[in-house]
């Protein structure tokens, strides 16, 4: 079984998305591709086909806005460089791109995917359990946070990685040729920045988002695994 499939079936490990089992995906993936990279760069042999594609997430500055700072941070930590862009003048809906080598650009979009849907899946959960309490505009505001918070807890996560796998610097970056595409492409346009929580609500659901990033222990959550198998 190759580095590809073990990461599919990474993925398919939880049956329905959960920020911890993403947090395993998100990790154990990256460490797989290192692995496979070292390798790959032993025999000297790589695919140095360059894919630069738009994937089916959309995203706006009053919804999911969360998608720009976390297809940036994911494509940086998975080989791939990260671009939005918007099909027509007029519209308000962003579309996210990625661009890297063939093999890194299909784990990279799967592992984004995942994480969008670990992070919706928790913003679901925010909705139903304040949806008594705070307006719809509020709500949206703490689902924001949420994701902005979760996204935080990821770039944090691999941070810690890299520190404690220097070896990972050598391997996990993004190409030359992809990084030659991107410049193409001129100058990124200003986005939203990262909003501020202000709220209770808003402030302990960021808290919640970097939490669910920081605290999880994949040796843990593996042995787990092989326990239920």
């Amino acid at each position: 079984m190759d580095y590809k499939d073990k990461i599919r079936k990474l993925l398919a490990l939880a049956k329905s998305p959960e920020p911890e089992e993403a947090k395993l995906a998100l990790l154990k993936a990256r460490k797989l591709m290192a692995e496979h990279k070292l390798t790959e760069r032993d025999l000297d042999e790589h695919d140095t086909t360059v894919i630069q594609q738009e994937i089916d997430e959309t995203f706006s500055k009053k919804a999911n806005s969360l998608m720009a700072p976390l297809s940036s941070i994911i494509g940086e930590n998975y080989c791939c460089a990260a671009y939005r862009c918007k099909r027509g003048a007029k519209t308000t809906v962003w579309r996210v791109g990625f661009i890297g080598l063939k093999d890194d650009f299909e784990i990279c979009v799967k592992i984004f995917q995942y994480a969008v849907r670990c992070v919706k899946s928790e913003q679901k959960k925010l909705r139903k359990q304040h949806r008594d309490y705070y307006t719809p505009q509020e709500i949206a505001k703490i689902c924001d946070s949420y994701g902005y918070g979760f996204a935080r807890g990821v770039y944090e996560a691999f941070t810690r990685q890299n520190e404690e796998n220097q070896e990972y610097g050598l391997v996990l970056k993004v190409p030359k040729e992809a990084k030659d595409e991107l410049e193409k492409m001129g100058p990124p346009k200003e986005f939203k920045k990262t909003p501020q929580p202000k709220t209770v609500g808003e402030l302990d659901a960021a808290w919640r988002g970097v939490e669910d990033g920081r605290k999880f222990d994949p040796s843990n959550k593996l042995k787990e695994k092989k326990q239920e198998a």
